[in-house]
């Protein structure tokens, strides 16, 4: 039996639905560090902004108090990897897409948006991933406690139906777009949608 077997009769073991594991992949209950290049550090979040743009009708760019005291939200999810790592029940509080939809005042034609994050790191993502009851946030809690620089403080959008990369660390800004083009993990080969279930990891996939 090999190690993905394994892993799923692990899970059967213990009393977990295996098929909450998308193919390909094994659940952990650690959670892995994986990130291009250096860790930004803030000694505070005074100079801390957040930027909407694109076609909106209020761009709009926020500070730090500003994205706490907009509306919350908090939900238990798993969560997938593109490396193969899996893990369950995560929780994750922040401010729901769809309040920063809503203030932008989106235009009618947009389809996408881009995360837009430190260090000029982008990712694209369809618009119809994160309405109605699509989980979407902007999050900063991690299982109760802020984010660890390592996994996106202050600020990660968080798409859980998707595969991990699209869930962007380090947040700065939010793009909305009438058509879809790729950000740098999609120029650098990574799919352009990467949906876990189908095992979409790369652009050949």
């Amino acid at each position: 039996m090999g190690f993905f077997d394994r892993n799923r009769d692990q899970l059967l073991q213990s009393g977990i639905d295996p098929d909450r594991l998308p193919p390909g992949q094994y659940q952990t209950d650690r959670f892995p560090v994986l990130h291009a290049g250096s860790v930004p550090r803030y000694k505070d979040l005074s100079e801390w902004t957040f930027s909407v743009t694109g076609l909106v009708d209020n761009p709009v760019t926020l500070s730090w108090p500003e994205i706490i005291a907009l509306p919350t939200d908090e939900v238990t999810v798993d969560i997938h990897c593109v490396t193969k790592w899996s893990k369950f029940n995560t929780k994750w509080k922040g401010v729901p897409f769809s309040a920063v939809y809503e203030m932008a005042g989106v235009h009618e034609n947009v389809t996408h948006i881009m995360c837009h994050s430190e260090y000029g790191f982008t990712t694209n993502l369809p618009l119809r991933d994160l309405l109605g009851d699509n989980v979407a946030l902007l999050a900063y809690n991690y299982d109760d406690k802020p984010l660890e620089p390592d996994h996106g403080y202050p600020l990660r959008f968080f798409v859980p139906r998707l595969y991990f990369w699209k869930s962007a660390k380090w947040l700065r800004g939010i793009e909305f777009m009438a058509d879809d083009r790729p950000g740098f993990w999609e120029q650098n080969g990574y799919h352009m949608y990467g949906d876990p279930w189908k095992e979409q990891r790369y652009w050949d996939d």
